[in-house]
């Protein structure tokens, strides 16, 4: 698994105000205004390779639970393509390194981490395969990624 396992206790996140004490410059304010929920780089790499070897899949599927990035539905297979900051790669030596707004984005980012776990047991439980990749993991070795998802849907086809 990608994570090690948290307290089953649900992380409680404070809201990202002035009034809580946390403040953003406007510089990192514009940079965080930037950052998209979906078709980040990574995505769209992934799925344009996914596409060139044949296979169709659906995008965003917003009935999932967790919000999959690409889905094979008939395979049941859902796909994520993790941001390394915001669900937290390497976190026990990243969240040491963070500087400002410690007491929002620990628990922010320690809450990913186990909703990200929570999903995917929602959706082996619902008879669902899950892969999740690193963003980094996509931008440097996106044919490693497509023969990782090429393998399970062969599986499923057997």
């Amino acid at each position: 698994m990608k994570y090690s396992t948290l307290n089953s206790k649900q992380i409680s996140v404070p809201r990202f105000n002035e009034e809580s004490g946390f403040y953003a410059t406007s510089r990192s304010s514009k940079t965080m205004k930037k950052i998209k929920s979906n078709n980040s780089k990574a995505e769209v790499l992934l799925r344009k390779k996914l596409w060139e070897y044949g296979y169709r899949y659906r995008i965003s599927n917003y009935c999932i639970k967790g919000k999959p990035d690409i889905v094979f539905t008939k395979r049941k297979l859902a796909i994520f393509i993790d941001g390394d900051f915001w669900h937290g790669y390497n976190w026990s030596n990243k969240k040491m390194k963070l500087k400002s707004n410690v007491n929002y984005w620990i628990p922010k980012i320690e809450r990913n981490i186990q909703r990200d776990l929570e999903v995917n047991a929602f959706l082996k439980l619902q008879g669902w395969k899950v892969i999740r990749f690193w963003e980094h993991d996509v931008l440097d070795g996106v044919d490693l990624c497509v023969v990782k998802i090429m393998r399970v849907l062969e599986i499923e086809s057997d």
